[in-house]
C-alpha cells in the first residue's frame, strides 16, 4: 500500500470513527462498515440516504444504522450462495436416495434369481415352475420400475444441477462486480491482479497497470448532486471498459479512482491506450437529464506503471499512484509514466491531494 492510499484509508477511518461518535452508535463492526463506505462514497444511494438524513437535522442513530446496513452492505450473495448450495445438497441427497433404493432393490433380485436357480436345479412340479416363473416376472418388473424411477430423477437431476449451475455462476458474477458501474469491483481486480503478475512473471511477457482519477469529481458532485456524480461514474467506467479489449481487466477501485490491468502491453502501447481513454472522456459533453442543462466536460488524469520482476501487486500498485499523483500536481487531464517521473524535475511526494 503506498503512502497516498494510506492517508486515504486512514482519513475515510476517521471520518467513521467521528460519525459513529457524534451519532451515539456503538462501534460494532457493521457500523464502522456503513459508516466507512460513507466516507468513501462507493456507494451514492446510501450516502443520498444519509446526506438527505443530515439535511433534514437528524443523525444516524443505531436501529436506523441496522437498518441501512441491512439494505445496503448485509449482501444478499453470500444468502443466495447458500441457498444454490442447499438445493444442490438436495438434489444430490435425492439422487443418493434413487441409487440406494435401486441397489437395494438389484440385491433382492440378484438373491430371487439365486434362488430360482437353486430350485432349477432340482426336479420341481409344474405348479411349482408355474410359481416359481410367476415370482421371477413380478421380481423383473419391480426391478425395471425401479430403474425407470432411477433413470427419471437421473434427468431430473441432471436439469435441476444444470440451472443450479446457472444460478451459481450468475451469483459470482454479481459478486465480482460494482453495483453502480458495473465493471468489475475492487475484488475482482485484486484477483486479477495477482493472476496478471503470475502469468507476465512466468512468461515474461510486458504487464502495465493505469490508475485513473477523475479530475475534481468531489467539487462536481457537490455542485450538481450525487446523481449526476453517479452518471460521470457510470461513464467514465464505460469509456475505460469500451476502450480495452482482450484479456484487459478495467475495474473500479474506489470512490473515483479506476483501474486497468493490461496484460502482453508495454509502457508505449499502456500511453496509447490511456491517450486514448482520456481523449474519449474529455470528449464527452455531460447533460444534467432533468432539464438537458449542459454541465461542460469533465476530465480525467493517468498514472502508468509498468511490471518488474520483483514486483508485487502493492509495489505495482504503488509506482502507478504515484505516476498519478503526479500527473494530479503538473495540471491534470493528463497521462504520466514511471519514464515521465524520472524526467520531472521535481519527483512525485507522498501525501499530494488528489482532489
Amino acid at each position: 500500500m503506498s503512502e497516498q492510499e494510506f492517508k486515504r484509508a486512514l482519513g475515510y477511518a476517521n471520518s467513521a470513527f467521528d460519525l459513529l461518535k457524534r451519532s451515539g452508535i456503538p462501534p460494532y463492526p457493521q457500523f464502522y462498515e456503513l459508516l466507512y463506505t460513507y466516507a468513501t462514497g462507493v456507494n451514492p444511494t446510501l450516502n443520498n440516504r444519509i446526506n438527505a438524513l443530515f439535511r433534514s437535522g437528524g443523525s444516524p442513530s443505531m436501529d436506523l444504522a441496522e437498518t441501512l446496513y441491512n439494505e445496503f452492505l448485509k449482501s444478499d450473495v453470500n444468502d443466495r450462495m447458500s441457498n444454490v448450495s442447499e438445493r444442490m445438497h438436495a438434489r444430490i441427497e435425492a439422487v443418493h436416495s434413487a441409487i440406494d433404493t435401486a441397489m437395494t432393490t438389484a440385491n433382492a433380485y440378484s438373491g430371487s434369481l439365486q434362488s430360482a436357480s437353486g430350485d432349477l436345479e432340482r426336479e420341481i412340479s409344474i405348479a411349482d415352475l408355474r410359481a416359481l416363473a410367476g415370482r421371477l416376472l413380478t421380481e423383473t418388473r419391480r426391478m425395471q420400475e425401479t430403474n425407470r424411477s432411477l433413470e427419471e430423477k437421473l434427468v431430473a437431476s441432471r436439469d435441476d444441477i444444470a440451472l443450479l449451475q446457472r444460478d451459481l455462476d450468475d451469483v459470482r458474477r454479481e459478486s465480482m462486480l460494482d453495483p453502480l458501474t458495473k465493471i468489475a469491483n475492487r475484488k475482482s481486480f485484486d484477483e486479477g491482479m495477482e493472476t496478471a503478475i503470475a502469468e507476465a512473471a512466468a512468461s515474461n511477457d510486458p504487464l502495465c497497470l493505469m490508475l485513473v482519477d477523475i479530475d475534481h469529481f468531489k467539487n462536481f458532485n457537490d455542485t450538481y448532486g450525487h446523481q449526476t456524480g453517479d452518471q460521470v461514474l457510470r461513464l467514465v467506467a464505460m469509456t475505460l471498459k469500451s476502450n480495452i479489449k482482450g484479456k484487459d481487466l478495467a475495474a473500479r477501485y474506489g470512490g473515483e479512482e479506476f483501474v486497468a490491468i493490461l496484460p502482453s502491453t508495454d509502457i508505449e502501447g499502456a500511453v496509447i491506450v490511456a491517450e486514448n481513454i482520456r481523449k474519449a472522456i474529455q470528449a464527452k459533453e455531460l447533460l444534467k437529464r432533468s432539464t438537458n442543462e449542459k454541465l461542460g466536460r469533465i476530465t480525467a488524469s493517468f498514472g502508468v506503471a509498468a511490471f518488474r520482476p520483483d514486483d508485487t501487486a502493492a509495489t505495482l500498485i504503488e509506482r502507478a499512484d504515484r505516476c498519478l499523483y503526479a500527473a494530479k500536481r503538473a495540471g491534470r487531464n493528463r497521462v504520466i509514466t514511471e519514464v515521465d517521473l524520472v524526467n520531472l524535475d521535481t519527483p512525485a511526494a507522498a501525501g499530494a491531494s488528489a482532489a
